[in-house]
């Protein structure tokens, strides 16, 4: 295999990674304030693109549908857990089956709205690719890469560095005690949804001139960035990131030097590995039995 075929494979492994690794900061911003896996969480990177192809199509411009398309999208997020998640007092299998069915729902929403036809967004600065050690990349990959890194930086600063992003730190640590110290765990509850809508939004936005949108791009996508939860380990930010960029490198190696058909199926496959090996993923912990204690 060439240096070049091996190097396209490597970058477009990153590519794809960096939107697994979105979709599952996403579902790890939930899940450790509420316990609840929200399987809508690819749904919400669909209506993202979807709304942004709107928006243009009606004479937007792109920056500004690009706003507001990521802006309807967090709001919808905070819907979800206002109207759905809080009013059921939802607990860890109540809000998977909440979010299951939030996740149809929009698909419903998008195909009855806008047909079942894929839709074409612009690339953000030309289509032309251009070459890097004999590896052919497009200008949008950049702006995929770029946007998830600069995002997961302003996450990492609003977590760290500010009041409320350490009070959601609290939350997940411990809620019981968070409660204790004054701190409104609804309330960062439902920042944990809005977070969750705008994260995916900018992974389904970013990815759209890549990839056509359509109704059910979100399924694949929500599926793969809970693997790579799976394979990081389910409620670490840094592994969320991490396995979606394992998760997107071996992907594209699979395609590259197995066959295309074969790429789905690692997704899969890595998840059942994890789950029998390490269930607690690489950044977690082995799960003890009542025996082994």
């Amino acid at each position: 295999m060439a240096f070049a075929d091996l190097l396209q494979y490597l970058v477009s492994g990153l590519v794809v990674g960096a939107i697994y690794a979105l979709i599952g900061l996403g579902y790890t911003g939930i899940y450790n304030v509420t316990r609840i896996v929200n399987f809508a969480q690819g749904d919400f990177a669909m209506l993202a693109a979807m709304l942004a192809i709107w928006l243009l199509e009606i004479g937007l411009a792109l920056p500004a549908a690009v706003v507001a398309a990521t802006a309807l999208v967090a709001v919808v997020g905070g819907l979800l857990h206002l109207l759905a998640i809080r009013p059921a007092r939802a607990d860890e299998v109540t809000g998977i089956i909440i979010t299951l069915g939030a996740g149809v729902f929009l698909q419903g929403f998008v195909l009855w709205l806008w047909g079942s036809d894929a839709k074409a967004m612009p690339a953000f600065s030309g289509e032309a690719p251009f070459l890097v050690l004999g590896a052919a990349i497009v200008p949008q990959a950049l702006w995929v890469l770029g946007s998830s890194g600069a995002l997961m930086l302003l996450l990492h600063l609003f977590f760290g560095r500010t009041y409320l992003g350490k009070a959601f730190r609290a939350c997940a640590v411990n809620r019981t005690g968070a409660t204790l110290m004054g701190i409104e765990v609804e309330q960062m509850g439902l920042l944990s949804f809005v977070l969750s809508g705008l994260v995916g939004a900018v992974a389904g936005i970013v990815v759209a001139p890549i990839v056509l949108a359509r109704y059910d791009l979100g399924t694949m996508m929500g599926i793969k960035g809970f693997v790579a939860c799976i394979l990081g380990g389910m409620g670490h930010p840094i592994g969320a990131v991490l396995g979606g960029f394992l998760l997107g490198i071996l992907e594209s190696l699979a395609a590259g030097l197995v066959s295309s058909g074969s790429k789905n199926a690692i997704a899969f496959l890595v998840m059942l590995v994890v789950l029998f090996v390490r269930p607690g993923g690489i950044f977690g912990e082995f799960e003890r039995t009542e025996a082994g204690r």
